[in-house]
């Protein structure tokens, strides 16, 4: 009868045991102890200046802040997940250099990068300048009429040539 109390008490005790330790960490997630920034995600990861990125970051349950070169510091907003699931956009800056960009994001005081994140792509303005106008310009009138008269003044000349074979 001894070894059966013995047993009994032993099962009861392992139990209490595994129930406390399994209940251990989801009262240290609720208190903020266990919350670490993961998993930084960047869309898309190439974008021109003056372009908008999304930012998701797990292991933020609070929301927080992210900060780059290329558009200085927004906002994490917390979205209601298994993974505790913050996300933000921003605007890249319209003065932004080409090239790779880390992106900092800060969670209930805790700080992770991501670096290489995303690119800044350059452009180019060429041409004339005509890219940098919308419609047409009094000097793309004035060259294009030039060119319609050239055009009918050169049909009249080879006309009334032929014209001028057809007697001989």
């Amino acid at each position: 009868m001894r070894t059966t109390r013995l047993l009994t008490a032993s099962a009861v005790s392992a139990a209490a045991v595994a129930a406390l330790g399994l209940a251990a960490p989801v009262a240290a997630a609720r208190d903020g102890m266990n919350v670490n920034p993961s998993n930084i995600v960047v869309l898309p990861q190439v974008i021109a200046r003056g372009g908008q990125i999304t930012v998701t970051v797990d292991g933020c349950p609070a929301g927080g802040t992210m900060t780059s070169d290329a558009f200085g510091t927004a906002t994490l907003t917390s979205l209601n997940g298994a993974n505790q699931t913050a996300r933000g956009t921003a605007t890249i800056s319209g003065n932004a250099r080409p090239g790779t960009y880390d992106i900092t994001v800060t969670c209930s005081g805790r700080s992770l990068t991501s670096p290489r994140a995303f690119t800044v792509l350059g452009g180019v303005r060429g041409g004339l300048g005509g890219g940098s106008s919308i419609g047409a310009t009094p000097t793309d009138l004035a060259i294009g009429g030039g060119l319609v008269a050239a055009a009918v003044a050169g049909g009249g000349v080879f006309w009334m040539r032929r014209r001028a074979e057809r007697r001989i």
